[in-house]
């Protein structure tokens, strides 16, 4: 069989094995030495194919159907093209998520030798990938190794700690082949396994306490079970925005930040055991809390994963948090009363209504976060940027049962939110709206090349303050003079937003009131509606928040 034939067999392969397996998402970023991947791809129809211009965009848009559990094949050229996936990567492998990373490559006699478009690709991302392979030139002689290899590749990006895996597909020209017959399957189905079971639950001692807490973050169990071990154990859920649980009225607490901030409510409040669900929140506040009480903290998780930024776990347990919670209620007396549950849910109520006097009508970013999340239709998915916009929907959102809430918070950085959401979006079908800031916007402007004409009810809420609001809380904002902090920190960009929406025919507006804000974001997408808001007086009105918090819970 002619080289060609073969290594478009070899393709035809490997894309008919991740479709035996599950995969069902494509994304392609335009190039010529990926072509025989690229129209092994293209040519089943059982694919959803997307094509992105921007291979950086390209892999966050994997990256954001891989959030949704199923991974997505993303394909690049070779050269610099493949080093522009691995912002998608490193974050994919921070927050484990899973993701088939496919780089072209050239031949090896084109290594070396100054041929163009031909860098070092051999492990381009280090130990940001689960696993790295590079199986050189296909060859009929290994042919039955070649839905072996697919397989691999799935099982290694979806195994107990999911992650990136990255191929790199050397291609020799020429590059267009005809596919001749398929190697036969030899196995019925992959399975994979854990050796991770919960069956195998290890009691935890020191948590049948009156004054626990339960803080249940991205990875946390189901509502329905952490309502019944908050009311067995009548402990309160400090419930971050990625929960899915800060609607359960009878157990979350989600203003646990402002409530923290009082230095008298903090005292009063001190834990006698913390039982951890999940990633932890993104509010330092709460985090330097939870240390500071010294209480012995139990982490449940799913995956095998140390998450411990303050070296305060005692106990660490993986297993299905479901069932550990579940195994939790069967071990640990019932609470003979409520009483700490119900201080907690008082001073919620007490600072929920403090902060929505405060907050009024004027739109401001706590109003934003407030308006937005309130009103999310459902079921849907909400993308929030890193930066002030998580903070804010921390501190101030209002989720919905049926709104999924997700942010790029494995490396915590700006880039990639508009392309994630895309990605979740097209593998969803559900509506999407994303909150992010100006400068994450410019960052992923690309992301709206042919937005419009994708399949996708995205819906963009951008707040612009003209730079990084996030410093103004810094101590930058307060011990440098203005003409330096504005050079270094504030970075006003003088950037038009909505001609950047217009010159990628997506619609845009921009909104002044609540009312238009809403109404603005009912609207099925692709859209961007842009709220101006002011730095200097963002800080304001967090301070504000927080003296009027404190005051409604006697602070």
């Amino acid at each position: 069989m002619p080289s060609a034939n073969t290594t478009a067999t070899f393709c035809a392969t490997i894309v008919d094995e991740w479709i035996h397996i599950g995969v069902r998402d494509a994304v392609i970023a335009p190039g010529s030495r990926s072509t025989p991947l690229a129209l092994a791809l293209s040519n089943r129809p059982e694919l959803r194919i997307h094509i992105f211009h921007d291979e950086r965009v390209a892999g966050f848009a994997a990256m954001g159907i891989g959030l949704l559990g199923v991974p997505a094949i993303v394909l690049c050229s070779s050269g610099t093209a493949a080093t522009h996936l691995h912002a998608a990567v490193v974050e994919a492998h921070q927050a484990r998520i899973p993701m088939i990373v496919c780089t072209a490559d050239r031949p090896p006699e084109l290594r070396d030798v100054g041929a163009p478009q031909t860098i070092d690709q051999t492990k381009l991302y280090g130990g940001a990938v689960r696993w790295f392979h590079e199986p050189g030139i296909a060859t009929q002689a290994a042919a039955h190794t070649w839905r072996s290899l697919a397989a691999h590749a799935w099982a290694m990006a979806c195994g107990h700690l999911p992650g990136p895996v990255h191929l790199n597909l050397a291609f020799r020209e020429p590059l267009l082949g005809e596919v001749g017959d398929l190697p036969v399957r030899r196995r019925q189905q992959l399975a994979l396994s854990s050796t991770h079971r919960a069956e195998a639950f290890v009691p935890i001692a020191g948590l049948a306490s009156a004054r626990g807490l339960i803080v249940a973050g991205r990875g946390s169990a189901r509502a329905e079970v952490i309502s019944l071990l908050s009311r067995h154990t009548g402990w309160p859920v400090l419930a971050d925005a990625r929960s899915g649980v800060r609607h359960l009225a009878d157990a979350a607490v989600t203003a646990a930040d402002a409530l923290l901030r009082d230095g008298a409510f903090a005292a009063a409040h001190q834990p006698q055991v913390i039982l951890r669900l999940g990633e932890p929140p993104a509010s330092k506040v709460v985090s330097s809390w939870l240390l500071a009480s010294l209480a012995p903290q139990v982490h449940l998780s799913a995956q095998s994963v140390w998450i411990d930024p303050d070296a305060a776990i005692t106990q660490s347990v993986v297993g299905d948090v479901d069932e550990l919670c579940l195994g939790l209620i069967a071990q640990l007396p019932a609470a003979t009363d409520q009483a700490w549950l119900g201080l907690w849910l008082r001073a919620q109520a007490n600072a929920q209504r403090a902060i929505t006097e405060v907050l009024g009508v004027a739109l401001t970013e706590p109003l934003i976060a407030r308006a937005v999340t309130a009103s999310l239709p459902v079921p849907s998915h909400l993308m929030v940027s890193s930066s002030m916009p998580i903070r804010d929907v921390e501190w101030y959102g209002i989720v919905p049962e049926g709104v999924a809430v997700h942010s790029n918070r494995g490396a915590n950085g700006i880039d990639g939110v508009i392309s994630t959401a895309i990605g979740i979006a097209a593998a969803s079908g559900e509506p999407t709206t994303i909150l992010i800031g100006d400068v994450a916007f410019l960052h992923d402007s690309s992301a709206l090349i042919g937005l419009s004409r994708r399949s996708v009810d995205l819906r963009i809420v951008v707040v612009d303050n003209d730079g990084g609001g996030i410093f103004s809380f810094l101590p930058q904002g307060n011990l440098l003079d203005g003409a330096q902090f504005e050079q270094l920190f504030g970075t006003p960009h003088g950037t038009d937003l909505g001609l950047i929406a217009a010159a990628h025919g997506v619609r845009h507006t921009v909104v002044e009131t609540v009312d238009e804000l809403l109404d603005a974001t009912a609207r099925a997408g692709p859209s961007v509606t842009i709220v101006k808001t002011e730095r200097r007086r963002n800080v304001a009105v967090h301070d504000e928040i927080h003296l009027a918090v404190a005051a409604a819970t006697g602070g």
